[in-house]
């Protein structure tokens, strides 16, 4: 089978799998590691040429939204005011509270679901912190705040998160997009949304502005996720062209609201396949920098990408994950496919700009075929993963400053995973740093004590949640 035919078929089999549910009984939680975890790589045998993963990080459910009151507010084109409901009254932090708008070279995050509870939100934001991150990524999904029709807006959810997240001493990135399976959206899908769009972010980054007397704040918005996939295009042939007009009215929308906010475009799916399905992310980067004339000027502030690191180490060479088959057989089957990605960029004259790592991550998975031949029939267990994810940031720390920015990792976990009572079935589970824990208890992955040492271990300090050395 051609790698061409096999990755348009695995994104159809990605989706199918995402509503799928096996029914096994959960495992037991992982104990607190003792020790740094051990990097021994299993032997790896040649697979098939592997499918290509879609969305990781599917954003979390909407609910209908609540009645409010109707206020006038302006619209994000600045003419004539668009009716929008009396937001709920929330304690304001003090402008002095938020963080600016700036990223490190590199910089480390990881994705949280935060909306839902607040009371887990607080924690995982305080283990966030703990483990030395300074960023923390959240879906915003519109149909979570402007679900029933236009102008009809519920920050309930939205202003406790944007809150939690300011008082937790993190800085927040916004992925700002839709789920592509709700296919009743009163305002479509893209590109025929954009003006739709355009006037919800300007909304959402008015009301988080950081400026004194604004609800929160936040410091970076990713502008719609994967477009190189038909699925999160309207169903319609991934077009550069098109997602490059959607992006520049996001993005004027954002910063006549709050200039200081960091834009990202949105991370590509890695895939090799050219069709009505899917279109491979170099050939989108390299489209969507000719749809702009080679200047993103007014289109973003940092070039969004996805690095996952599949069944190679973080140091692989992309020509060796082309050359051998046991790794994919292609070149963004390598962590280091970021750096063909720069390229682009430099040959387009745009060296001035970041790149933030939306998503990046090796999965354990030993049950989902899609997932489980680059995740334990890799060799990738508990404590490879965690080896990995530390050297992915020392490789950026020692070889991609200054051009790389935020590396935001996949991930903290998510309580609806244990929904069906099998967190297995769930591909998303694999990916986590931790177990998903019910708000009083805590089951650690090697890869969160892994990186909370190395992060503290930067600013002089240790890990509170590390369990001694042995002597």
């Amino acid at each position: 089978m051609t790698l061409r035919r096999s990755l348009h078929i695995g994104i159809l089999l990605l989706i199918a799998l995402s509503l799928a549910a096996c029914g096994r009984s959960s495992p037991d939680p992982t104990p607190l590691p003792k020790g740094e975890p051990t990097v021994e790589l299993a032997p790896t045998t040649a697979t098939p040429i592997p499918p290509a993963p879609t969305a990781i990080d599917t954003p979390e459910a909407a609910t209908p939204t609540s009645q409010a009151d109707e206020t006038v507010m302006p619209s994000a084109e600045g003419g004539r005011p668009t009716t929008q409901p009396q937001p709920q009254q929330t304690e304001q932090p003090a402008a002095a509270d938020f963080l600016p708008a700036t990223m490190g070279s590199p910089d480390f995050g990881t994705q949280a679901f935060l909306w839902w509870r607040p009371g887990v939100a607080d924690r995982d934001l305080k283990l966030i912190r703990e483990a030395g991150f300074h960023w923390v990524k959240q879906t915003f999904a519109w149909e979570s705040i402007e679900g029933a029709k236009k102008g009809h807006l519920d920050w309930s959810f939205a202003d406790r998160v944007v809150q939690q997240v300011n008082s937790s001493n993190l800085k927040l990135l916004a992925r700002v997009s839709t789920d592509p399976e709700k296919t009743d959206f009163w305002a479509g899908t893209p590109p025929d949304n954009a003006d739709h769009f355009a006037d919800y972010v300007f909304t959402l980054a008015s009301r988080y502005s950081c400026r004194p007397g604004a609800v929160g704040c936040i410091q970076a918005y990713q502008v719609w996720n994967e477009p190189n996939l038909a699925r999160e295009w309207g169903y319609k042939r991934p077009n550069p062209a098109e997602y490059a007009h959607f992006l520049r009215k996001a993005y004027t929308a954002i910063k006549r609201a709050n200039p200081n906010a960091i834009v990202i475009s949105a991370g590509m799916a890695p895939t090799g396949d050219n069709d009505e399905m899917a279109m491979s992310d170099d050939m989108f980067y390299e489209q969507m920098y000719q749809a702009m004339n080679s200047d993103s000027t007014g289109f973003f502030d940092a070039l969004g990408v996805h690095g996952v690191g599949f069944a190679a180490p973080p140091e692989l060479d992309p020509d060796r994950a082309a050359a051998e088959q046991r790794y994919g057989g292609h070149r963004f089957f390598s962590f280091r496919h970021v750096e063909d990605i720069r390229a682009i960029m430099e040959r387009h004259g745009d060296t001035d700009k970041q790149i933030v790592l939306l998503e990046f991550g090796w999965t354990l998975d030993p049950v989902n075929p899609d997932y489980r031949w680059h995740g334990a029939d890799a060799g990738i267990d508990q404590n490879v993963q965690a080896a990995y994810l530390r050297r992915a940031y020392e490789w950026a720390e020692a070889n991609w400053r200054p051009w790389i920015g935020l590396m935001s990792l996949l991930t903290m976990p998510n309580l609806d995973w244990l929904n069906d009572g099998n967190p297995e079935d769930e591909e998303q589970y694999w990916w986590g740093i931790m177990e998903p824990s019910i708000l009083h208890q805590l089951h650690f992955r090697p890869a969160y004590i892994t990186l909370c040492r190395y992060l503290n271990a930067k600013d002089g300090a240790s890990c509170v949640h590390a369990p001694e050395r042995p002597d």
